[in-house]
């Protein structure tokens, strides 16, 4: 059986996969990063295309040469925005892989943490040798987490690793998911979507962890920033078009709501492109206000991210060869 990759990978890499996949597998690279796009490189694609059985992809249009024995599209990744069903062959199935949640739980809890005490702008303070901060000279007192309240928009996987990791702090938990029957030990209250108004209302923090979706799609519009508590901070590791971008922007700007942690974007750079690789996030100057954290989707790019996926991707080839069930199954056959 033969698994395309698409792209550079490093030996090592290579090495790992192949010292675990199974002895049916066959990897084939088809580097379309290193070579310019030329017909001559597209038919070797197409043809490298045409005869796998497993392929690794974020995207999927219906543009793709015809793959006429492929089984599995296997997303290195979560998200599936940039994947047309319609296109994929009758025959495929289409599997996901997470284990970002670590990362991004631990990210969560760093955030939330740095707005209630500022560490940053304590040490920058101080070497200048300003004490902004402290008992010293009885400045004012930093923020506790303790006892405040945290909202989660989604309770899938994120969600539900953050919270754990909340839990011991005295925090108090809510989440509005679509499957509110998947609450546990760890939130406190839980409801379906129709109960978000009431709980923006209630929390400090707002994590948006939901999947984007054409349902999801704006649902933190200005009406829904306008039911923040003034002190109310929104975090977006999610997606950006999740949190309407403009109502955002202006929601921190005019300090109708307390400030934003942004991860997730408007505006993306394109890997190669001198142009772009250096580019603002966005077409609002989020850059410019005091009460915004930005960082640029990093919180899941951590040190353990890539070796569990692959454990993940691996185990899926190889259930695929000895004819056993998929694991996160997206979309299946026909």
């Amino acid at each position: 059986m033969r698994l395309l990759l698409k792209g550079w990978y490093p030996m090592p890499a290579l090495e790992f996969i192949r010292s675990r996949l199974d002895p049916e597998w066959e990897i084939r690279l088809c580097d379309r990063e290193q070579v310019p796009a030329s017909l001559e490189e597209s038919e070797v694609f197409a043809r490298e295309l045409g005869e796998a059985h497993s392929f690794v992809s974020m995207s999927w249009s219906a543009a793709m040469p015809g793959a006429p024995e492929l089984l599995l599209l296997q997303l290195p990744g979560a998200g599936v925005n940039q994947i047309d069903f319609d296109a994929v062959p009758p025959q495929c199935s289409v599997c996901n892989v997470f284990e970002h949640e670590i990362g991004i739980a631990e990210y969560l809890v760093l955030a939330i943490l740095e707005w209630e005490i500022g560490l940053r702008h304590m040490d920058a303070s101080l070497r200048e040798g300003v004490w902004s901060d402290g008992f010293a000279l009885g400045r004012p007192l930093h923020g506790e987490l303790h006892g405040k309240s945290v909202g989660f928009i989604g309770y899938g996987r994120i969600s539900r690793e953050t919270a754990r990791r909340l839990r011991p702090f005295g925090v108090r938990l809510r989440a509005c998911t679509r499957s509110p029957e998947k609450g546990d030990e760890f939130v406190d209250v839980i409801a379906d979507m129709d109960g978000l108004d009431a709980m923006l209302a209630d929390c400090d923090y707002v994590v948006v962890a939901c999947p984007l979706t054409d349902e999801t799609r704006g649902l933190v519009d200005a009406d829904a920033l306008a039911r923040l508590q003034p002190s109310a901070v929104i975090v977006n590791v999610a997606r950006g078009e999740i949190i309407d971008e403009q109502a955002l922007y202006e929601a921190c700007h005019r300090r109708q709501i307390g400030g934003a942690v942004i991860d997730t974007w408007y505006r993306y750079p394109t890997a190669g492109d001198p142009d772009t690789e250096r580019c603002l996030p966005s077409r609002y100057p989020f850059q410019s206000l005091d009460n915004v954290i930005m960082t640029p989707h990093a919180s899941g790019w951590s040190g353990g991210l890539l070796e569990r996926r692959w454990r993940v991707m691996i185990d899926n080839f190889n259930r695929l060869s000895r004819g056993e069930p998929l694991l996160n199954v997206v979309h299946a056959p026909g």
